[in-house]
């Protein structure tokens, strides 16, 4: 943070994430110290949204007072599944009877904006299974959810048993039902679907993720962390042991960096902005890029405005439900 406090020199932080692997294993000590450095280095915002992923399993009394004292406003759980069988096979610590209480328990302490983590699309996401997991979790009052399908990464467990074959590969038809079941049971409870992966009630959208889409400049710190100012993105080395050695001798290089051209800036934001309820906003198109790559993007989306996929109104392209399901699809197709 020391090295890089000019990075976003003059600009107001609006909100700081602790996301993942699992912060909520840092002390309040810990977190303090990085709390009173960024209040150090930066211009935070006094209405600043603060948000702590962390495990059910970690959220006890004592630690959601510790948070409360260090004014975490938001915390994001990582419920992921309310079935123990499932929880085991991806590899979770935590049982879904911790799921229930560690919401509440957060609530009963205050916290009113909570955001809970689904997946879905795995061996055991049965329809029936699927539409139980959406109850319990609109029955806990929580005001966001974020609910992924299910990816396997190589050299991972599930990976390797995907290649051996001990395990099946997702099924797209049966995620792509599960996806559509969720939109309509949420919907239905006044979740707001304002990204691809993400629902929230009125005035709880998340803050932090919205800015991203919306390209707005962040920076990241830590291992792997991404930062972007507009014009270019860095991410900083992966490997723990690399980034502490590199970062501690200031001769050594700590992150790679790419320079965005014309053609970067419009193909992230076709990426970013098509998955949510703003769109594609043709007036910012027409005044942050020259007339030939707006032409080339006309010609391309209009078969999409011709099989329903995408509709355009009040000068915006939003994607229809049945253009979701093609989201990353169709913005590739729409890239220069």
């Amino acid at each position: 943070m020391d090295l890089r406090n000019t990075y976003l020199k003059n600009k107001s932080i609006e909100t700081i994430y602790f996301g993942g692997g699992t912060p909520s294993l840092l002390s309040e000590k810990e977190l303090f110290s990085i709390l009173e450095k960024l209040y150090k280095n930066y211009d935070i915002s006094s209405n600043a949204e603060i948000t702590l992923e962390a495990n059910p399993d970690d959220l006890t009394l004592e630690k959601l007072k510790e948070l409360k004292r260090l004014e975490i406003n938001r915390l994001s759980i990582g419920l992921q599944s309310f079935n123990d069988e499932e929880l085991v096979w991806m590899n979770r610590a935590h049982k879904a009877s911790d799921n229930e209480m560690s919401v509440k328990r957060s609530q009963d302490k205050g916290f009113e904006n909570i955001s809970v983590d689904l997946i879905y699309g795995s061996k055991f996401g049965h329809l029936a299974n699927w539409k139980r997991t959406l109850d319990q979790t609109i029955a806990l009052g929580v005001k966001h959810i974020s609910s992924y399908n299910l990816t396997i990464e190589e050299k991972t467990k599930l990976g390797n048993d995907l290649k051996e074959k001990k395990e099946m590969p997702i099924d797209d038809e049966k995620s792509s039902e599960l996806f559509l079941e969720m939109i309509h049971r949420l919907e239905k409870k006044d979740f707001i679907h304002y990204e691809i992966s993400n629902f929230g009630k009125e005035d709880f959208f998340s803050k932090h993720n919205s800015n991203y889409w919306k390209g707005i400049e962040y920076i990241g710190f830590g291992p792997s962390a991404h930062s972007f100012n507009g014009v270019s993105r860095q991410w900083n080395i992966a490997n723990n042991n690399l980034y502490i050695k590199n970062i501690s001798n200031k001769n050594q290089k700590y992150f790679e960096k790419e320079e965005l051209t014309k053609e970067n800036q419009f193909n992230e934001y076709v990426l970013t902005s098509l998955r949510t309820i703003w769109g594609i906003d043709e007036v910012y198109l027409k005044s942050k890029f020259d007339s030939e790559i707006v032409k080339a993007f006309e010609a391309k989306i209009n078969k999409y405005l011709h099989t329903n996929s995408i509709i355009f109104k009040d000068y915006k392209y939003v994607l229809t439900t049945e253009g979701k399901l093609f989201a990353d699809k169709i913005a590739s197709e729409l890239f220069i």
